[in-house]
C-alpha cells in the first residue's frame, strides 16, 4: 500500500514517521519550508521513552504524479482549504482519504471535493507538538489512531488499511462505529477547549476555583445538547466518564488550543467551537456558554489576523 501523509507536523509526522520507521511505503506532502527542514535534519521524533529519526520521502505541492492507495490527512482544520488542491493529484478512483482533523465540518468539505466514497472516518489521540528545532515532541504516553468506514461497513479496503497500520509502534484500531467516536471526541474536545481557553487554566485549576466544577459540567451539557440535536446523542457511559475526567480535583488536562493561545499560534476556534455554536442556533438550542467561548476566541483570532 502506498500512503501519502499530508502534513508533517505533530500528528502527521508522528504517525507517518512511525509507519515509515516500520518499513511502510510512506511519502510526506509538505510545503517548501518544512521540506527544507526535513531535508536538513530528517524527521526527528522525541518520545517519553527516547525517540527515533529517519530521512523521510518528501513530495512538494505540484510534484505528485499518480494516485495513492491512501491519504492520511493530518493538517490543522483551518489549513484544510489550502491543501485540497495540493493533494488532489494523489486522489484516484480507489483512494481512501483518512482525515485526522477535529470537528465534523471537514467531512462535508472532503466529500464535496472528492466524492462520498473516498472519505473514511478517523480519530487520533496524541499529545505532541513541534519544538523550535522542528522536532516532534510527544508529551504523554498515548498514541491512538482509529479509523473505519463512516457507514460502519466491514469492507475489504478498510481491512487492508487496518493491516497496513498494525505493528507500527502505535495503537491502531479498526472501528465499525467510527462516526459515533468522532462525534464523541468532538464533545470532549469542544468542552475541554472551551473551558480551558475561556478560563485560561487547566481543568484542575478551574475545578479549584469557586463555581468551576459546575461551570465545566454546564458547558459539557450544552455541547452534548447540540450534538444530540444533530442526531448523534453521546452515550450515557461516555458522558459520565467525560464529566468525571474533566471535573476531577487536581486534573492536569488542558486543550492543545489552550497551548496554542499561550504560544500566540493560530487556533481552530471556528471548527471546534464555532461550528457547534452555529448548529445549536440552527436547532434553536440555548448556547450561552458556547457563544461566550467563541466570542472570546474570535477576539484572539482577530488580533492575530491584524498583525
Amino acid at each position: 500500500m502506498h500512503l501519502l501523509v499530508v502534513g508533517a507536523g505533530a500528528t502527521g509526522g508522528y504517525f507517518g514517521g512511525r509507519l515509515a520507521e516500520a518499513g511502510r511505503d510512506v511519502t510526506f506532502l509538505v510545503r517548501a519550508r518544512r521540506a527544507a527542514q526535513l531535508e536538513a535534519n530528517g524527521l526527528q521524533v522525541v518520545t517519553p521513552d527516547g525517540g527515533f529519526g529517519l530521512k523521510p520521502r518528501i513530495a512538494l505541492p505540484g510534484a505528485i504524479q499518480g494516485a495513492y492507495d491512501a491519504i492520511l490527512l493530518a493538517v490543522k482544520a483551518y489549513s484544510l482549504d489550502g491543501v485540497l488542491g495540493d493533494m488532489a493529484p494523489a486522489v484516484g478512483a480507489g483512494t481512501m482519504i483518512l482525515p485526522m482533523l477535529n470537528g465534523m465540518k471537514h467531512i462535508d468539505v472532503l466529500r464535496t471535493r472528492f466524492g462520498k466514497e473516498a472519505v473514511l472516518g478517523g480519530v487520533c489521540r496524541i499529545s505532541a507538538h513541534l519544538d523550535g528545532q522542528g522536532r516532534i515532541v510527544q508529551l504523554a504516553k498515548f498514541e491512538d489512531l482509529v479509523y473505519g468506514e463512516l457507514d460502519g461497513s466491514p469492507t475489504a479496503r478498510i481491512a487492508d488499511l487496518d493491516a497496513f497500520m498494525q505493528g507500527a509502534g502505535f495503537h491502531a484500531r479498526l472501528s465499525l462505529t467510527i462516526e459515533r467516536e468522532m462525534w464523541e471526541k468532538w464533545v470532549m474536545l469542544a468542552t475541554l477547549a472551551g473551558v480551558t481557553c475561556l478560563m485560561r487554566g487547566t481543568t484542575g485549576e478551574i475545578v479549584a476555583a469557586p463555581g468551576g466544577k459546575d461551570f465545566i459540567s454546564r458547558f459539557l451539557d450544552e455541547v452534548a445538547a447540540v450534538v444530540t440535536a444533530e442526531g448523534h446523542a453521546p452515550g450515557e457511559t461516555f458522558l459520565a466518564q467525560t464529566r468525571s475526567l474533566l471535573t476531577a480535583q487536581g486534573s492536569p488536562p488542558a486543550a492543545s488550543m489552550y497551548r496554542d493561545l499561550q504560544n500566540g499560534s493560530p487556533i481552530e476556534a471556528d471548527q471546534i467551537i464555532g461550528d457547534l455554536l452555529n448548529r445549536g442556533r440552527q436547532a434553536n438550542i440555548p448556547v450561552p456558554l458556547l457563544t461566550l467561548a467563541y466570542t472570546h476566541l474570535a477576539i484572539y483570532q482577530n488580533r492575530l489576523s491584524s498583525k
